[in-house]
């Protein structure tokens, strides 16, 4: 079976369901750069996503990465390189 790779779509999709509310923060255009913080999410909105994100892609992804989470590039790769040593 071969792995997902997850798109910064995918992670939008799950940052508007963790965020239970469409209307919170603007996550189209090109925001992978920009800080979640800028977003309007906070650290709980990011665990949120976290758990999220651990059980859709079956990846366990380590308390200190997630603290680190800046930016949604950040997350992206870190999941794409978890699920490439996967394979």
């Amino acid at each position: 079976m071969a792995v997902q790779e997850m798109t910064l779509d995918d992670l939008r999709r799950i940052l508007r369901d963790a965020a239970g509310d469409t209307e919170a923060a603007d996550i189209d255009g090109d925001v992978a750069d920009i800080t979640f913080e800028n977003l309007g999410y906070d650290s709980i909105a990011i665990l949120e996503v976290t758990s999220r994100i651990q059980q859709e892609y079956g990846t366990r992804l380590a308390d200190d990465a997630v603290t680190g989470f800046a930016r949604p590039r950040d997350v992206v790769a870190l999941v794409n390189a978890q699920l490439a040593g996967a394979a």
